[in-house]
């Protein structure tokens, strides 16, 4: 008796031991601290932002607004972010369901030979002889039939929150999904926009080549002429033909351009190439002059890149606690209930035939202690990576803006000087074909003035063009559209 009570106690002390050591849980995730944002952008703080304006209100040409709206309603890759939005939120409802009852309907039937010497109960033949039975109660054959119809139920009781835990995350990468959705779209609007500012300059840029070309030919007719009266030689018609015939290559090579610039605008467009319609020229386009920035503090809740990182980070934290969780005993509840009976015509005999139970059970990892280290370690790793990204997206954030603020104003600089730069030089055009009637200036310098002329125009548009692409480029760095 003495030892039996000796015996009892060791493994009493030993399952305490085991249960202990079973349960250690791993240790919190640590984080390295954030640097703090800076106050402003480099220029004079203000508290509003262009990034606040709807897409709709900053872009005001009619026949980009259109196209707009044509992306956000079939390009591919936004679709594609919409099922992704879809998909996360069935995450969200399969976990919120793990923290139910599991409840399933269940018929069955078994049948079991048991031996001949089992304890007393349904897997003793001798049953059968007891006087105590009736008919109905006796079992009919060695072979034992077995019939249930009802529910059963498991559901594991979340004491320690791995599972309140796993739905948390499966939450935050829902709302990381939807700010993903957002993503794509202020990425589609600023491109679409893009491209069909590149459009409208390809298209002031052929308009600027077909007049070159009309006064070149102007040129040549010109040099001919004189040619023809002995003040002229072939050299220079043979000149002057060389640049009108590397003119008309330029006008080639823009409407080669266009035509891809079309198609690739209609992919975004989710449609197939057909022509653009466009609004007026390169020049006339319209945005907003005063591009106010906001405080770098603002990024955090407007752009969705910056929101998206956040909450992924926010799910692998919530990954970490489920997982230190994990080393925690599970207590499980298994009731059931419905009808049993050895015999099927005696299924429906009630209130004989119903049966009920409950079950309920802790389950603690003994040997599985090297896979929840492992899953720990993972989640840990994951979480210090989603706080670095979200780390980086804000410093790419504050980058661009800063950078799209300094590119505005000095194109602003550049395109003044440009502009007055082209008009000397048109004025430079008009001046050397009057000394060349005149016999004061020779056709190198007309040839000279053109290709002058000529390529500051092109400069100039494309200045117009960079200007307006860095001012959609800083509101989409703002969060726009």
């Amino acid at each position: 008796m003495y030892l039996h009570k000796y015996y009892y106690k060791f493994f009493l002390i030993a399952g305490l031991q085991v249960l202990f050591w079973s349960c250690k849980v791993a240790g919190p995730v640590n984080l390295p601290k954030s640097r703090e944002l800076p106050a402003t952008f480099g220029t004079a703080a203000d508290t509003t932002s262009v990034g606040n304006i709807a897409w709709s209100g900053f872009f005001t040409d009619p026949n980009l607004v259109s196209l707009i709206d044509t992306a956000l309603r079939q390009n591919p890759d936004l679709q594609v972010a919409v099922q992704r939005v879809e998909m996360a939120r069935a995450g969200v409802l399969q976990s919120k369901g793990t923290m139910l009852p599991a409840v399933q309907a269940e018929a069955t039937a078994r049948f079991d030979k048991y031996g001949d010497y089992t304890l007393n109960g349904v897997g003793n033949y001798d049953t059968n002889l007891s006087p105590n039975i009736n008919e109905n109660q006796k079992i009919p054959d060695r072979l034992v039939p077995e019939y249930f119809l009802g529910v059963r139920s498991s559901w594991e009781l979340d004491i320690w929150g791995k599972l309140r835990n796993y739905r948390k995350a499966a939450y935050n990468r829902y709302l990381a999904s939807e700010n993903g959705r957002q993503l794509v779209q202020t990425a589609l609007v600023a491109e679409v926009a893009n491209l069909y500012y590149q459009l409208v300059a390809l298209d002031s840029e052929l308009e600027i080549i077909d007049r070159n070309l009309s006064l070149q030919q102007l040129a040549l007719d010109l040099i001919k002429i004189k040619k023809a009266g002995g003040r002229e030689t072939e050299l220079a018609v043979q000149q002057s033909t060389a640049q009108l015939l590397n003119t008309q290559s330029l006008q080639a090579e823009k409407k080669r351009q266009i035509t891809a610039t079309e198609n690739l605008l209609n992919q975004l467009l989710g449609r197939f190439p057909q022509p653009i319609t466009r609004g007026k020229s390169i020049r006339e386009q319209q945005l907003p002059e005063n591009m106010q920035a906001g405080i770098p503090t603002d990024l955090l809740r407007r752009r969705p890149d910056i929101q998206q990182a956040e909450w992924e980070l926010a799910a692998a934290k919530a990954d970490v606690a489920a997982a230190r969780a994990a080393f925690l005993p599970s207590f499980t509840i298994s009731p059931y209930a419905g009808l049993n009976a050895f015999k099927a015509s005696l299924l429906m005999t009630t209130p004989a035939s119903l049966a009920y139970g409950l079950l309920g059970g802790l389950s603690v990892p003994l040997f599985s202690q090297h896979q929840l280290k492992a899953r720990h370690r993972y989640a840990s790793a994951a979480t210090k990576e989603a706080f670095f990204n979200y780390q980086k997206s804000i410093f790419n954030g504050v980058q661009e803006v800063a950078t799209g603020l300094n590119a505005i104003q000095r194109y602003k600089e550049i395109q003044e000087l440009k502009a007055q730069e082209v008009t000397t030089l048109q004025d430079a055009i008009t001046t050397s074909n009057d000394l060349f009637r005149a016999g004061y200036a020779t056709y190198l310098e007309i040839i000279t003035a053109q290709k002058g002329a000529l390529a500051a125009e092109l400069e100039l548009i494309n200045i117009h063009k960079a200007r307006l692409l860095s001012t959609v480029d800083l509101y989409r760095a703002l969060g726009g559209g």
